[in-house]
C-alpha cells in the first residue's frame, strides 16, 4: 500500500516497524488511523476511526486495569482507580502515541494538517485508542497486551507518581487564600471532539492573572491538571 495523502507513513509501513498484526490485510488499521477530516475530503474512503476509538476506549480500561492488577499487588481498590486514571487520561494516551511516532501515520484532512492536527492531544489519544480498537478487533486481547503492555512497563510507574492527587485543588486554594491571593476561579476555555470521547480545556484564574491549564475528558479532570499546574507554575509543587 502507498503512503496516503495526508500522511508520511503508510498504514502497511507503520505496521512493519510496530510489529502490528496488520500485515496480512491492513483495512482496520487503516480505518484507525483515519480522522472524519479525512474522510470528508475524500469520498471514496468509507470509514473513519470514531467507532474504534470507542471499542479502544473500553478495552483500554480492562487492559490497564489488568496490568495495575499483576503490577501493583499492593495498592487498594481505591488507589488502583485513580492510578487507572491517571494512565488513561488523554494527556497519558497521547504521550504513548508520541512514543511509536503514530501522527506520521494519521491521515488527517488538510485542515488539520495545516493546524499540526498530528500533534494535537485529542487527536493523537483518539488514534490511539482507535489503534488498540482495531488490535482487539483483529487477533484478540492478547496482542493488545502485546502490545501495550511493554508501552507501560518503561512508563507507568512514572506516569502514576506524577499524576495529581485527589486534593491538589484544597491544596492551592488553602496556599493562596494563605497568600491573600483569593480563590482560584477554574474556567472552561474550550470543548471539542464526538460526544463519545468529549474533551475540555480548563485554566486557572487567580488574582486577576491566568495560570495553569489542564485538559482531560470530564471538567472535574481537566480542573485538577489545571490546578497541578499552577501548583507548578507557583514553585510550590
Amino acid at each position: 500500500m502507498s503512503k496516503p495523502k495526508g500522511a508520511e507513513e503508510s498504514p502497511l509501513a507503520l505496521a512493519r516497524r510496530l510489529s502490528l498484526p496488520f500485515l496480512d490485510n491492513p483495512y482496520l488499521l487503516t480505518r484507525a488511523l483515519t480522522h472524519t477530516s479525512y474522510l470528508n475530503e475524500h469520498t471514496d474512503v468509507l470509514d473513519d476511526n470514531e467507532r474504534l476509538e470507542f471499542l479502544g476506549d473500553a478495552v483500554l480500561d480492562f487492559v490497564v486495569g489488568a496490568w495495575l492488577y499483576q503490577h501493583c499487588p499492593e495498592m487498594r481498590e481505591g488507589e488502583l482507580t485513580k492510578a487507572r486514571s491517571a494512565l488513561v487520561r488523554t494527556e497519558t494516551l497521547a504521550e504513548f502515541a508520541r512514543q511509536i511516532d503514530l501522527g506520521s501515520a494519521m491521515r488527517l484532512g488538510r485542515g488539520e494538517q495545516r493546524t499540526g492536527g498530528s500533534s494535537r492531544l485529542a487527536l493523537l489519544c483518539g488514534t490511539f485508542e482507535a489503534l488498540i480498537g482495531a488490535i482487539y478487533e483483529k487477533a484478540g486481547l492478547e496482542a493488545v497486551t502485546d502490545f501495550f503492555f511493554p508501552l507501560l512497563d518503561a512508563h507507568g510507574d512514572k506516569i502514576i507518581k506524577e499524576s495529581p492527587s485527589t486534593d491538589v485543588k484544597s491544596r492551592l486554594q488553602e496556599w493562596t487564600q494563605a497568600q491573600k491571593m483569593g480563590i482560584p476561579r477554574y474556567v472552561t476555555v474550550d470543548e471539542y471532539g464526538p460526544d463519545h470521547a468529549k474533551m475540555f480545556d480548563v485554566e486557572t484564574h487567580l488574582d486577576g492573572k491566568t495560570y495553569g491549564k489542564g485538559s482531560g475528558k470530564s471538567k472535574r479532570v481537566a480542573t485538577q491538571f489545571a490546578a497541578k499546574e499552577t501548583l507548578k507554575m507557583l514553585g510550590i509543587d
